[in-house]
């Protein structure tokens, strides 16, 4: 009698019965798929959702629906959602904060309490209105942005069990002991308050379980992320140290109307130094925001909007930003003589970054170094924070699945061959380039760098070398002319 077999299952060598054995073998792919390096992480205020809990985010009609409206605040993370989505970032996760005095509105119905699901003020234009219908009775909870809900039921017990029972109800209900009887009414919840603006603190958050603000982040997939609107410095390495642990770019930022003097010194107290952290200078930008007017708000979300936007192995630098009508320093009205090269000089010298017009382009808002905190001249650009985290987390998504396997010259083929057709894939693909005429990669993995020991005591070892392509800063072009100049030709005359 035949029999069939997972392959790998069965011992080949140890057969003691004449029969047909048959091994299922799973297709094999030696192929690496490359991370999300697109995902902006925000942690910002908000009037209405969850505290503490990451939520996807992709069009402004999905944040209204998961934090309602946009708050004229520093901090809000509504803002930051529509500033980075007008430069081209299409994913986001929204962590919401407070200073822990938020309250959920609160509204009385017929002897029945309703509460907010979420604390803010938005929920205080929940309406929830009980109205009798041909089988019993109908609850509607309305709210202008957050959406209509309806339940049906013929007494209050059914009614909170139909509430109870729907993941995106808006409001809870509270029985008493004594449930009264179903009637026709309606009430407006009241009472729901914002709180005030949380501290830095809270915008870091805690890395314990439950996690919350910064940290919150951890595991979402973000290569980007801000505390929006936060101009504390203490946080800065902080910052940087979550950003180097989980392959995230942070984007900081100075206060508003800060001076050249006092961003380069609280750079340097701060004692930030590092890669994985961009400080924008504290120059804010005028944004004309749909729902609230004319505001000054943070220069990050602009940063990290274009960046978002951009393959990993390109630069904020000289890229055209959308929305800008002007800066602190520029006015309204924009202008060129907002910053002198001596200026430009003391801000990129001190690791800082700044948005400002003209740009070398030409009159257009741009990033206009591009450039992280670090001090190091081999790591300080934008693509070499972006490029190395897509690299490190795609590596780190991918290659886990031959943790476990027998280490033999077939084992060493597989990993060479799986990191060579992904690197082989991003040369394809521009990420990286030829440069000279070589591959601008190379991949190590055999007997050369894994010794019998270390194979005996389960190590393997694969080593990585690959080549970013530059950056253009500093574009130089000689011109000589007059009617002395010799020109010389290769191909003679036109």
């Amino acid at each position: 009698m035949s029999r069939i077999y997972q392959a790998g299952a069965l011992n080949t060598t140890a057969l003691t019965v004449p029969d047909l054995y048959v091994q299922i073998a799973q297709p094999q792919s030696l192929t690496l798929s490359g991370a999300s390096s697109g995902v902006m992480g925000i942690v910002g205020t908000a009037a209405w959702g969850p505290v503490g809990m990451p939520v996807p985010v992709g069009s402004m009609g999905d944040y209204r629906a998961a934090f309602g409206a946009k708050q004229v605040l520093a901090t809000d993370a509504g803002l930051a959602v529509d500033i980075a989505l007008m430069q081209g970032a299409r994913a986001f996760r929204v962590v919401r904060v407070t200073d822990g005095t938020d309250k959920a509105a609160v509204g009385g119905l017929g002897g029945v309490t309703l509460t907010a699901v979420c604390t803010g003020s938005a929920g205080n234009r929940i309406v929830a209105t009980v109205s009798a219908t041909g089988q019993g009775f109908a609850l509607v909870v309305s709210h202008p942005v957050l959406g209509v809900m309806t339940y049906a039921g013929a007494s209050w017990v059914a009614l909170a069990a139909a509430v109870t029972a729907d993941g995106s109800a808006l409001v809870t209900v509270a029985l008493p002991d004594d449930v009264p009887a179903l009637a026709a009414g309606s009430v407006t919840l009241a009472g729901g308050v914002d709180g005030g603006v949380p501290s830095t603190s809270a915008f870091v958050g805690s890395d314990a379980i439950p996690r919350t603000g910064m940290y919150a982040l951890r595991g979402q997939g973000c290569s980007l992320a801000v505390l929006h609107g936060v101009t504390d410095a203490s946080c800065w390495t902080v910052q940087a140290a979550f950003g180097l642990g989980e392959g995230i770019y942070m984007m900081a930022c100075g206060p508003a109307g800060d001076t050249l003097g006092n961003a380069v010194s609280a750079k340097a107290a701060s004692g930030l130094d590092s890669y994985a952290v961009k400080v924008m200078f504290g120059d804010w930008i005028w944004w004309n925001d749909d729902t609230n007017g004319l505001m000054l708000v943070s220069p990050q979300a602009f940063a990290a909007g274009i960046l978002a936007a951009l393959s990993p192995e390109r630069s904020s630098l000289n890229k055209p930003l959308a929305g800008i009508v002007g800066s602190q320093k520029a006015g309204l009205s924009g202008g060129s003589a907002a910053y002198s090269t001596a200026d430009l000089a003391v801000l990129f010298e001190a690791g800082i970054d700044v948005i400002c017009n003209p740009a070398p382009g030409g009159a257009y808002w741009a990033v206009r170094c591009g450039h992280n905190s670090s001090g190091n001249a081999a790591v300080c650009g934008d693509n070499y924070t972006r490029l190395t985290n897509y690299l490190a987390r795609s590596l780190a998504g991918g290659m886990g699945s031959y943790v476990g396997s027998v280490i033999n010259d077939t084992l060493f083929g597989d990993i060479r061959a799986t990191l060579l057709g992904f690197l082989s894939s991003l040369l394809s693909q521009g990420i990286l380039g030829v440069t000279d005429g070589a591959l601008p990669y190379a991949v190590v993995c055999d007997s050369s760098n894994n010794s019998a020991g270390r194979i005996a005591l389960g190590y393997v070892q694969a080593d990585i070398q690959v080549r970013y392509q530059g950056i253009n800063e500093k574009f130089i072009v000689n011109l000589q002319g007059g009617t002395s100049v010799s020109v010389a030709t290769s191909s003679g005359s036109v």
